[in-house]
């Protein structure tokens, strides 16, 4: 499909959800309850010896609405249950609003990366034995892990800093990352106990986190100032520091630190930003592609020459305003992820609304998949397909590797984002308590 059918007209229609100004929210904290019971302790898991029956699934983050939809992962995506992830929504309101440095920067997230709206679901991992979920909650600044079977909260880890954004779950399931994004700072957490195994220092605003070289490397990428109208590519200075940070995964010691500016400056291409959005490594490990910001396309880098290799302009939507200050926290394309064989890629054109699979061979786009804002990118549990959230439309999407073409949309909750791979017992749909 040609971009120009692209129109406005053909988009999903959503409906109006108008921003709450802060004297609103101020007002409302006059209603909260000034107590509230505290989370519950870990329940108990199963008995020693015993094996639980698992079932995989996908978790996709309602990021408005608070919730995590539990989807099949293949074939139809039908949903299976549903997790409130902020059961102790009264108790933060409450703290927060109590406190004006916290109720200043949760108004902040609200009115700038929230677009209007509280921030309550950005990532999730399911624990390797499907007992529960982890998630990064960005206007609660925490990460909690909440009871499958319950529906209440195992343990939470308030982040450093005002805000928690995306995570990153290690190769064996043990351990999970996540980026405290005003504090420049990623923990990383223990998701059985949710206590800190170590942290280390980023550039401004850490964003995406991977695990690589078996769970021996961690990977964040710093995306700077996002929120600001300063968007002019004679403003990118105000952006702050970006780059990327590799640690030792064991000791958190950094192992290297990529200043990407340079290496696009190198291939001619001074005319991208620095800010790399997803990004996702081939299966050996030996390339990286990235998207960055305000750009319709991707970006591949050469690990071990240290270098760019080839940039792949991405087609525009017509219809797409060219004001950079009306795209998402600076994002013309946010998702992109790859096939299992390492063949593929899939890419989310959030701004441009559609969503392609690249060769990665040629780098030839497949049709344009019209698809409403979609905001993430992964992998059906088979492998055959690409999953994008449409947070535009409150669906997710499955488009066929092979083929480029759309199999199958299915509703989820309000703003969808991050979808990932997880487990959960076999028998579940949803908590007891939901």
């Amino acid at each position: 499909m040609s971009p120009h059918a692209l129109s406005s007209d053909a988009r999903p229609s959503r409906r109006s959800r108008p921003v709450r100004a802060a004297v609103g929210a101020l007002a409302a904290a006059l209603v909260l309850p000034l107590a509230a019971v505290a989370p519950a302790a870990a329940t108990a898991g199963p008995a020693p010896g015993h094996v639980r029956a698992l079932r995989e699934v996908m978790f996709v983050g309602n990021n408005w609405d608070g919730t995590a939809d539990v989807i099949r992962s293949t074939g139809d995506l039908a949903g299976i249950g549903r997790v409130n992830v902020v059961p102790d929504k009264d108790q933060r309101l409450t703290e927060i609003y109590l406190n004006p440095v916290k109720l200043a920067y949760f108004l902040g997230v609200r009115l700038g990366p929230g677009e209007g709206h509280d921030q309550f679901v950005d990532d999730m991992y399911s624990t390797p034995d499907g007992s529960a979920v982890v998630v990064s909650r960005p206007s609660f600044a925490d990460v909690v892990s909440i009871d499958l079977a319950t529906g209440r909260i195992n343990w939470r880890f308030p982040v450093s800093g005002y805000r928690s954004d995306h995570m990153a779950l290690s190769p064996d399931g043990t351990r999970v990352a996540v980026s405290a994004s005003t504090s420049n700072t990623v923990h990383v957490l223990d998701v059985r106990t949710g206590a800190q195994l170590g942290s280390f220092s980023t550039g401004d605003k850490p964003h995406e986190n991977l695990f690589t070289d078996g769970g021996r490397r961690i990977w964040n990428m710093s995306i700077g100032e996002v929120n600001t109208a300063l968007d002019a590519p004679w403003l990118d200075w105000t952006k702050g520091d970006r780059r990327i940070t590799v640690v030792d995964a064991d000791t958190f010691a950094p192992v290297r630190v990529i200043d990407m500016r340079e290496r696009l400056d190198a291939a001619g291409r001074s005319d991208l930003s620095d800010a790399i959005r997803p990004a996702a490594f081939t299966p050996d490990g030996s390339t990286l592609y990235f998207q960055v910001s305000f750009f319709n396309g991707l970006v591949e880098y050469d690990v071990a020459a240290d270098r760019i290799t080839r940039v792949k302009t991405l087609p525009k939507n017509p219809a797409t305003s060219e004001d950079r200050t009306t795209w998402v926290n600076d994002s013309r394309h946010h998702g992109l992820s790859m096939s299992p064989a390492g063949d593929k890629l899939c890419v989310a054109g959030t701004m441009d609304d559609y969503a392609t699979v690249v060769d990665r061979a040629t780098l030839q786009e497949g049709p344009l998949v019209p698809a409403s804002k979609p905001y993430w990118a992964t992998v059906s549990g088979d492998g055959t397909a690409c999953v994008i959230s449409e947070s535009g439309a409150d669906q997710v999407t499955a488009i066929d590797f092979a083929t480029g073409r759309k199999t199958v949309s299915v509703p989820v909750g309000d703003h969808p984002q991050r979808v990932r791979l997880g487990h959960v017992p076999a028998d579940w749909t949803g908590p007891s308590g939901a």
